[in-house]
């Protein structure tokens, strides 16, 4: 659990990364519709929530530094105990401040009388434009009134930064109370992902071991997945983000699954492929074989001082070699490295942040180069093959074949510690759990 003080020492942080007399605005996260009347379950803006830890739409959270009776301020929705009996408790005013730490806290409707008199005087604005379009329009509709009054004095801010730049450069470094969720949602979801091998046998449908792992994550206090939990039986497998999930698994076949719960706002993502049967045929040996070669390698490059690209780069490498080994491709390696002849059967990157988002914010490239791996960064790293149904190119026997292998990876000083070392991965540990 994030504590206050935490949350305060980072707001901190932004603001000591704030140019003076300057001023930072967030928006919550929308409320989105599923259908009529009936609204998705809420999740809060990571942005918003990693500021502040306040849960609940309509609101907007200030960072005014210098001001005199406090730098943190949230607009927020009022109590009404007529919609607090149909859509449960708010917070409001008075329990933002005291729950959340709020310096100062107003009802959401008064913000047309308040915001703009923060805005005026400030010289720059730090604002994620284009995330929420229509406070945008409020936004400089506040700045143009402020302008309309200059010939009285009032003084509208000059320059808008987008604020992405500064807040995502801090969350790309986890503190210690993030780690210790992470793992805990990585030591979660390898536990589902082991109850899924278990469990698995010819006939059962993908939904079902969605359910299995999606029930564990819950029972664990982890309510949610971090994303759409991919569960694709045989041909399906070569599908990156297959989310149908509603086909009958066959003897045979292997299983890939792809799926990490979220806990507490943070994110596991964690890759297993195996057999149906529980027993890998030759072929489906040798391709996951290759890939968690490739695997295994791309994690040991994930150390402080290594650039971004290196752990793919070295995946590329061990697949494109072993796929000429296997005959899937014919060329020489560094030839088919520089066409990306090996991009039919490996199209996507080995991995990407992790963190309160499953794809988490921070930049790859600092000045058009790929940024070195610091202490605290969090990466997965997620090698595949995936062999199409329709690939005529190469024997019948090996298509069909989809393999993925993923693990959460956190750069620390003593190098790589794998958060989701759980789930076994090699064909041997596979079959032996998957045998009892």
């Amino acid at each position: 659990m994030i504590n206050q003080q935490e949350f305060t020492r980072r707001r901190r942080k932004l603001i000591e990364m704030m140019d003076s007399n300057s001023i930072a605005i967030l928006t919550a996260a929308p409320e989105q519709t599923r259908n009529r009347d009936i609204n998705y379950p809420y999740r809060q803006d990571s942005d918003f929530f990693y500021l502040s830890g306040f849960p609940e739409p309509e609101a907007v959270l200030v960072l005014a530094p210098g001001r005199e009776h406090g730098e943190f301020l949230v607009f927020c929705r009022d109590r009404n105990p007529d919609r607090e009996i149909w859509d449960g408790y708010r917070a409001g005013p008075e329990g933002t401040c005291k729950k959340y730490g709020a310096d100062d806290a107003f009802p959401i409707d008064d913000i047309d009388d308040i915001l703009p008199g923060l805005l005026e005087g400030r010289d720059r604005v730090y604002y994620a434009m284009g995330k929420a379009p229509t406070f945008d329009r409020h936004l400089m509709g506040w700045v143009n009134t402020i302008r309309s009054q200059s010939r009285a004095g009032a003084v509208p801010p000059g320059e808008f930064i987008d604020l992405d730049h500064l807040l995502h450069e801090l969350r790309l470094f986890k503190s210690a109370a993030e780690l210790k969720i992470m793992r805990t949602a990585g030591e979660i979801s390898t536990r589902a992902h082991c109850r899924a091998m278990k469990i698995c046998k010819p006939g059962m449908f993908e939904y079902q071991l969605q359910a299995e792992i999606e029930h564990e994550f819950a029972m664990a206090g982890a309510r949610f997945p971090a994303y759409g939990s991919i569960v694709g039986g045989g041909a399906n497998g070569c599908i990156l983000h297959y989310v149908e999930n509603s086909a009958k698994l066959k003897d045979g076949d292997l299983v890939l699954i792809d799926a990490g719960c979220e806990l507490q706002h943070y994110a596991a993502d964690i890759t297993r492929t195996f057999p149906v049967n529980g027993k890998f045929t030759l072929e489906q040996k040798a391709i996951y074989d290759l890939v968690l070669k490739a695997q295994l390698a791309g994690i040991d490059t994930c150390a402080v001082g290594n650039h971004w690209d290196e752990p793919h780069q070295v995946t590329v490498n061990i697949i494109t070699q072993g796929l000429i080994d296997l005959g899937l491709l014919k060329g020489e390696l560094d030839e088919l490295i520089e066409s990306k002849g090996y991009r039919d059967f490996y199209m996507h990157r080995a991995g990407h942040w992790l963190g309160m988002d499953v794809h988490d914010v921070g930049d790859y490239k600092v000045h058009d180069e790929w940024r070195l791996l610091e202490k605290g960064m969090v990466v997965t790293v997620e090698p595949g093959i995936y062999i199409s149904p329709d690939n005529t190119q190469v024997a019948k026997r090996w298509r069909g074949i989809g393999i993925r292998i993923e693990d959460d990876v956190l750069i620390s000083a003593k190098g790589p510690e794998v958060l989701s070392s759980g789930a076994p991965k090699t064909t041997e540990e596979i079959e032996r759990l998957m045998a009892k």
